[in-house]
């Protein structure tokens, strides 16, 4: 069998499926040109991450898929019910880089409080001239401990969020139609223990939180899960952190509420026009800012790799015994 790998996988994974007898190629094709590479190289497994769209008409086009899977939490990219009326299976990696992307969230949580998104754009053109104008401009920055982190979506990123942010100190409250933890387990010193959180409404949560992080799935209308309606409930001051999905805060209603002075700052890893964000979101002061890399670290995707690697192999054994 033929997989073909559009958005890379780890050199490890893929290496394990050549030893089980895979062709694995894993050079970018272009999406405009993706539907006949698939078509004449006669791939039966592709494999994806964000940046390649698997939509009804490449589906069409490729009758040979057998296997579609995405590397990452979500599924937005793929047309996941057509394929899977076409006889295909769809598999994802919802476990793999949940700790990368609340270590990202914690990161820019710190650069928000500390004004470090700010003084890093400022000081390489400004430290030698303006040093002590700087100084005092960033030194009354903040501190998470004791703190109130609202999160947003309580499945397995959010939990891992709410555990470092709890190590940190800070007190954890969250939104979620589905999840209802009442504790975080948490491995400490070797010790396992057990952290209270609460679940609250989405209102308690804009008004209480210090700062909100975002990890929910793309809407299904489209709608923004905080756009100005629920800016303008938020506890003056707050920071606001997106590691979701481009659009789950509405970018208008944000700059708005930045420059009103109610939203203190906020964190972009995602944004509505990839790959091309909008110049004003760029250049906002208040904004710390990354090119969506929350899943993007090494230890991320090797485990990417070894779990599409483990899913694959499990399908091809099952496709065999049926």
């Amino acid at each position: 069998m033929r997989i073909h790998a559009n958005d890379g996988i780890d050199n490890a994974a893929k290496l394990r499926l050549q030893e089980e007898g895979f062709t694995v190629t894993t050079d970018h094709v272009p999406q405009d040109r993706l539907q006949g590479y698939l078509h004449t190289e006669k791939v039966d497994v592709l494999l994806v991450r964000s940046a390649t769209k698997v939509r009804k008409d490449l589906i069409d086009t490729c009758p040979g898929l057998k296997l579609i899977g995405r590397g990452g939490v979500g599924l937005d990219n793929i047309d996941v019910a057509h394929a899977k009326a076409k006889g295909i299976t769809v598999v994802n990696t919802p476990a793999s880089s949940s700790v990368s992307v609340a270590e990202l969230v914690m990161a820019h949580l710190f650069a928000l409080v500390r004004n470090l998104h700010a003084s890093n754009r400022q000081m390489p053109a400004e430290g030698r001239s303006r040093f002590k104008e700087l100084k005092k401009a960033f030194e009354k920055g903040g501190e998470l401990r004791g703190r109130t982190l609202g999160i947003i979506g309580f499945g397995r990123i959010g939990q891992w969020t709410a555990r470092y942010a709890l190590g940190c100190g800070m007190q954890v409250i969250y939104v979620d139609h589905r999840a209802t933890a009442e504790a975080i387990e948490m491995e400490i010193g070797g010790h396992t223990v057990r952290v209270p959180v609460k679940m609250v409404s989405m209102e308690e949560l804009l008004k209480r939180a210090d700062a909100i992080s975002l990890h929910v799935p793309a809407q299904q209308n489209g709608a923004p899960v905080l756009g100005a309606a629920e800016l303008a409930l938020v506890k003056p001051g707050v920071v606001i952190v997106n590691t979701a999905r481009g659009g789950s805060v509405d970018e208008d209603a944000l700059l708005a509420a930045l420059r009103d002075g109610r939203v203190r700052g906020a964190a972009l890893d995602v944004f509505t026009n990839e790959p091309e964000p909008r110049e004003d979101l760029l250049h906002e002061p208040k904004l710390s800012l990354s090119p969506h890399i929350g899943a993007a670290t090494t230890e991320a995707q090797g485990r990417v790799g070894a779990e599409l690697a483990e899913l694959i192999l499990h399908w091809r054994d099952s496709v065999q015994v049926a």
